[in-house]
């Protein structure tokens, strides 16, 4: 199974996407959005970030692995 490493991240305030490196072995619980500022964290139940706003899931959660 291949791993995506990569995620695109799209604010639910602004709507801005940005395409982000996802780090291998960790959640990221917070993400600034460069155009409206907003500081984004996970929706309860989400682990991460990239698994609420991104298009990929963090790599963690795709390996079938306990996430952060």
């Amino acid at each position: 199974m291949q791993v995506a490493t990569k995620s695109i991240i799209t604010c639910p305030v602004c709507s801005f996407k940005k395409e982000e490196i996802m780090p291998l072995d960790a959640c990221q619980f917070f993400y600034k959005c460069e155009q409206c500022n907003t500081v984004l964290k996970p929706i309860p139940g989400d682990c991460c970030v990239f698994c609420s706003y991104g298009t990929e899931d963090c790599p963690p959660v795709q390996q079938d692995k306990r996430c952060c």
